[in-house]
């Protein structure tokens, strides 16, 4: 399947992309599906292509040897570090320091979210794109102008600046808090590490991007078994917005496909590790050292799939563009820049052309 062929955007068929008119995992428990129903269905040119090729080679890195205080040990890492951010854009993050127990409550308590009724997660379907609180379906528009809606259920929480957190099931709240924190002290010091490998002061990095006051949000998707797998998609081809992405995937569940000069990878998480996602705004600001990768979510018919992902962006008041010491060296600017707010409500508003918002941003001299 083309990248192109289907975008997570809105269209004028529907106010926004989000509804619940029922969730995925009540309908496959509520009847014996062997068919998949129509509004799943995705078929372009005759078919839904999902196949992809095994991969030994995505970088792991270290996070310790990242922010180690033996200079030797930290300045190979973070050589590997910018290596891995420049040539995948997806990689492994090993000894990250997240501790096994809190990511392992976290996954159990998210599956224990999803499988509340349906009624009481309807209770926060989304209202506009920016409600702090979204769970439900997703709606994709294809370049034919059709819609589908993905083999997924979801849950979106903004959790910083400001924190929301659904109300059950009860240590939830906690303990996406502690997560969500965690995480953003580790893409501080990435951040830092990358900015580093750019030859940028730290402290300006962290003022331009306004990091204090960074955009945060925990996305989760639960994927029931599928009937007909290869008819439909969990999550289309795209680009994750922010700096990077942090994704939990329990036990190491495939079905997360990475792009490669146009080749589909399997990402298969090796135990006790994170997937790290490099993020389009990471790209823009590094003037297109950092490449965010093209990536998509596949489905199966034996099991069920669960991840959480954690999207971490800069100030939402921000305008992110290249750094100015990097145009400076480079001569130019390679992309354009755009207020983070507005990139963010641009993804499900903007009229769909065939290109990513970050294929627009990009200056083609």
């Amino acid at each position: 399947m083309a990248a192109s062929a289907v975008s997570e955007n809105s269209s004028a068929d529907f106010d926004h992309p989000f509804e619940f008119k029922k969730s995925v995992q009540s309908m496959v428990d509520s009847s014996n599906l062997e068919h998949l129903p129509s509004k799943y269905n995705l078929e372009i040119g005759g078919g839904n292509d999902t196949s992809a090729t095994s991969c030994e080679s995505l970088p792991v890195i270290d996070y310790s040897a990242l922010t180690s205080a033996d200079p030797l040990r930290r300045s190979k890492a973070v050589a590997e570090f910018a290596g891995a951010c420049a040539d995948w854009g997806v990689f492994f993050l090993v000894n990250h320091g997240l501790p096994e127990e809190l990511i392992s409550s976290l996954l159990a308590t998210v599956r224990e979210f999803f499988s509340l009724p349906d009624d009481e997660k309807k209770q926060y379907e989304g209202k506009s794109t920016s409600s702090p609180i979204v769970c439900g379906n997703f709606n994709v528009k294809t370049t034919s102008n059709q819609t589908f809606t993905l083999w997924r259920d979801f849950l979106k929480i903004h959790t910083h600046p400001e924190f929301h957190c659904p109300s059950k099931p009860e240590p939830l709240r906690e303990i996406v808090e502690e997560y969500t924190g965690r995480v953003r002290k580790m893409v501080r010091e990435m951040v830092g590490a990358i900015a580093e490998s750019m030859e940028l002061d730290r402290d300006y990095v962290e003022e331009a991007l306004q990091l204090k006051s960074s955009h945060q949000k925990l996305g989760a998707s639960f994927y029931p078994p599928c009937p007909q797998p290869d008819k439909t998609l969990g999550l289309p081809p795209h680009n994750d917005t922010g700096l990077f992405t942090i994704l939990a995937i329990r036990n190491g569940e495939p079905g997360l496909q990475t792009d490669r000069q146009g080749q589909w990878f399997e990402v298969n998480p090796p135990p006790n590790c994170m997937v790290v996602n490099v993020g389009e705004h990471l790209e823009i600001f590094s003037n297109g050292r950092c490449k965010s990768d093209l990536h998509r979510v596949v489905v199966n018919r034996e099991r069920e799939r669960l991840a959480v992902a954690v999207g971490n962006g800069t100030g939402c008041d921000v305008v992110v563009g290249p750094a100015a010491p990097l145009v400076e060296r480079d001569g130019r600017a390679f992309y354009r820049s755009m207020k983070y707010q507005e990139y963010m409500e641009s993804q499900f508003t903007r009229a769909y052309n065939g290109m990513s918002l970050l294929d627009e941003q990009r200056i083609h001299y």
